[in-house]
């Protein structure tokens, strides 16, 4: 039989939810209501001159062809983050699962990128693959291979995918290992009685069993790609070569804050929000129907 918790003194709850509460209302629904008010205005960027235009912010937005080229640019670019962050995460943990002695360290080596704020991770990548100095160029160029991330739109969009999806690893790498660790022994113990490779256990047990981390993560890095990686996309790049890496995150804030287009920035990142939450609704609708709990 359950026991269950009862509070004596109903105020309690409240308290306990009052800071979080407070959090989610200051950080969240006050700056997403305030860009909602002002995507339906159009003023200067002193705010002197203030007209209600209702939708055509929108309309403006949508009806750019170069809104549409970042819309399409930033879902190639979240896609990759997303795999190249998962796939390495997860592959990482299978292995620290296996290992005996000095597992502590290895995990704790694994953990290390995440504490990296993500302007630091963009300036180091960018260092190391700097057509000047960077060793990882200095060796593309040994092998014949012209790398310049400031002059070829596809070398910069692979530069920060590559520190964007490393700057995640180390998050995803930590739930994997927690689901891991939570898979029974004795599932895997009595596959290896039957008969069954590492490859097969891996498949048929390990990976259905950690599908419910697979798809929280991919949630997770999905919502990351499109809104925390603005910090790499301004240190590496700053949008550019030619807007080769402007994704929307980095274009609301260039037209906000450089362009001072402060009514179609503000429409943008409305817009933004609307496509982040239909991804997500669309994950939970479909990839979630494959998820075994």
């Amino acid at each position: 039989m359950q026991r269950r918790v009862i509070f004596n003194n109903k105020l309690l709850p409240y308290l306990l939810l009052a800071p979080q509460l407070a959090v989610t209302l200051v950080f969240f629904f006050w700056p997403a209501g305030q860009a909602v008010y002002m995507s339906v205005l159009q003023q200067d960027a002193f705010g002197q001159s203030v007209t209600f235009v209702g939708l055509d912010n929108f309309k403006e937005v949508l009806s750019d062809p170069d809104y549409r080229a970042t819309l399409w640019r930033t879902i190639i670019f979240s896609s990759a983050v997303a795999i190249f962050a998962l796939v390495p995460a997860l592959l990482f943990a299978v292995m620290a699962e296996r290992v005996v002695r000095g597992a502590t360290f290895y995990r704790t080596v694994l953990v290390l990128p995440y504490a990296i704020a993500p302007a630091v991770a963009g300036v180091l990548w960018l260092f190391m693959f700097s057509p000047s100095i960077g060793i990882v160029a200095y060796g593309l160029k040994k092998l014949g291979v012209d790398w310049n991330p400031k002059l070829d739109g596809d070398d910069a969009m692979i530069l920060v995918i590559i520190a964007a999806a490393w700057k995640q690893i180390s998050y995803n790498f930590l739930f994997f290992l927690a689901g891991l660790q939570s898979i029974p022994k004795a599932l895997l113990e009595a596959a290896s009685i039957d008969g069954a490779g590492e490859w097969r256990k891996f498949r048929t047990i390990i990976f259905p069993l950690l599908s419910p981390t697979t798809f929280f993560l991919l949630v997770v890095n999905i919502v990351y790609a499109f809104f925390d990686t603005y910090g790499i996309i301004d240190t590496v790049t700053s949008g550019g070569p030619a807007k080769a890496t402007e994704i929307l995150v980095y274009k609301v804030y260039y037209d906000g804050v450089i362009a001072l287009n402060l009514g179609s920035s503000a429409a943008q990142s409305v817009i933004l929000m609307a496509i982040v939450i239909v991804l997500t609704a669309i994950q939970f609708r479909y990839v979630e129907k494959k998820v075994h709990y």
